[in-house]
């Protein structure tokens, strides 16, 4: 425990901070359960049982501690959060922040919605919300709170530009983001959606050669809504030849679809939260409220590991726990193996948690073949047509 108590003590001067613990029971009981998922790797209740300090003497006694946090309704780990992740992005340095926002499906059973800061190759948890839900595919009714409580979560005077795959085409999605938040877009659509520029058609109507690419302005899409004027990109991927489409608010450019390759990166926050970290496919749970929380747990983790990456590569101590000659493993990777080492070799733990940027100075390089594909998957690389309907 004496190890132990070193990480207990950096993570409750962060995590005591905000004001929000009805009471102290809950925040030590939830900071020793962040300390058993960094230690388990995995969300099993009963391997974290054996980190949670408990006048029982029976393991039992302390699972049920766990599952009697997970459970209760006086926990509101929402506004909690929203205070924990607000201070972590309250010194954004860049103009530009990007948010993406996607679907998980667990167990065929859960739908998890999940708003996200992208963030050097990764994606911190912004916002999210677990559902009693047997598709991936969800209403704006699903999400609409979510993106009003993100709002209140970002820093002020910062360009907010929310990314989204072809299920998030949403008109009154767009409606908000733009007349109500004052926030930017660029969401991806689907090959069959109508186009009208003078007459109507559909992207997959269009035919390019290998990394061509045609930029149409002031055009209206959504054939019976008439939404509009946005702005399109349609090009043809120069790699596998894969149609790519996006809607903008703002007038597209080759930019355009290397801002929405960032999309991407949540996909790997998912599988942090997977097979690549917390393993939470494993876990038993099966309470949309106690997963709810459950993710939480999983959320703060996410945060303070990646922070402490971040510090450990800035610091130059990288290779203490990276194998690689060039960085081979995210910050989420080398924070956590950080994390666990320092406690039995009495390096330094990160007491505070915050994000300056996206830009990353030193990128991942797995592999020389992989960084190539990573790079090139969305290149065009000819001239951009430009159709400009009033």
């Amino acid at each position: 425990m004496n190890h132990n108590s070193r990480l207990y003590n950096a993570l409750n001067q962060w995590m005591s901070q905000p004001t929000d613990w009805l009471h102290l029971c809950h925040l030590k009981t939830c900071i020793w359960m962040i300390i058993a998922l960094i230690h388990a790797g995995n969300v099993n209740l009963t391997k974290w049982s054996m980190y949670i300090p408990c006048r029982g003497q029976f393991a039992q006694s302390r699972q049920r501690r766990i599952q009697r946090w997970l459970n209760n309704p006086r926990i509101n780990v929402h506004r909690i959060y929203k205070s924990l992740v607000k201070a972590a992005l309250s010194n954004w340095s860049e103009p530009k922040i990007f948010l993406a926002l996607d679907t998980s499906l667990f167990w065929d059973e859960y739908c998890l919605v999940r708003l996200s800061v992208v963030h050097r190759g990764r994606a911190l948890p912004l916002v999210w919300r677990v559902m009693k839900h047997e598709s991936a595919s969800v209403s704006f009714t699903d999400y609409r709170e979510m993106i009003k409580q993100a709002q209140a979560r970002l820093p002020e005077s910062v360009k907010v530009i929310l990314l989204a795959d072809r299920g998030f085409i949403h008109t009154e999605l767009m409606t908000m983001l733009t007349t109500q938040l004052g926030w930017h877009y660029r969401i991806r659509i689907k090959s069959n959606t109508w186009i009208w520029r003078g007459s109507w058609c559909q992207p997959k109507n269009f035919h390019f050669h290998l990394g061509e690419a045609i930029c149409l302005h002031n055009v209206q899409i959504h054939k019976g809504e008439f939404y509009g004027a946005v702005h399109l990109i349609l090009g043809r991927n120069s790699v596998n030849g894969e149609l790519w489409a996006i809607v903008s608010d703002e007038k597209t450019t080759l930019q355009t679809f290397a801002e929405y390759g960032l999309r991407f990166d949540i996909e790997e926050n998912f599988l942090d939260d997977q097979s690549a970290g917390w393993n939470v496919q494993r876990s038993m749970i099966r309470d949309v409220c106690a997963l709810s929380r459950l993710w939480f747990i999983l959320a703060v983790a996410t945060l303070y590991v990646t922070a402490q990456g971040v510090e450990v590569v800035s610091a130059g101590k990288r290779r203490w726990v990276d194998t690689h000659w060039f960085r081979g493993n995210s910050y989420f990777r080398i924070g956590w193996d950080w994390v666990k080492a320092a406690l039995f070799n009495s390096w330094r733990l990160l007491h505070n948690v915050t994000f300056l940027a996206n830009k990353d100075p030193h990128p991942a390089i797995a592999s020389l073949k992989q960084h190539w594909r990573r790079t090139y998957q969305l290149e065009f690389k000819v001239l951009t047509y430009s159709y400009n309907v009033s």
